[in-house]
């Protein structure tokens, strides 16, 4: 299942959101707007999700979060964008990763 998340996310949804990948949820961050998408088999559909709801392509970044130990990545095929200083899969800029993990944490614990 794949869901925006703007409000802490109820243990149900979280439930929910974990199930296509067995305890391990895709995450897709805006980091202005402070939602993201959770669920589903790729980034790329939570990144079409929060566009078609108004996000910005250079807001939105990807990573996941491991349910049973919390440990949040910055890794995902979305996140390559030269254009933005980021040549990489991983998220390379300290700032937004500090901005998507906080905002995971808040919303998906």
């Amino acid at each position: 299942m794949l869901l925006i998340i703007r409000e802490k996310a109820s243990e149900e949804i979280l439930k929910k959101v974990a199930e296509d990948l067995k305890g391990y949820i895709k995450v897709v961050v805006d980091i202005r707007r402070k939602i993201l998408s959770a669920g589903g088999k790729m980034h790329v559909d939570g990144e079409r999700m929060l566009l078609e709801d108004g996000s910005k392509q250079s807001d939105i970044w990807g990573g996941g979060l491991d349910i049973d130990t919390k440990e949040v990545d910055f890794d995902s095929v979305i996140n390559l964008r030269p254009g933005q200083n980021n040549p990489s899969r991983e998220v390379l800029d300290s700032a937004i990763r500090k901005q998507m993990e906080a905002l995971i944490h808040a919303l998906l614990r």
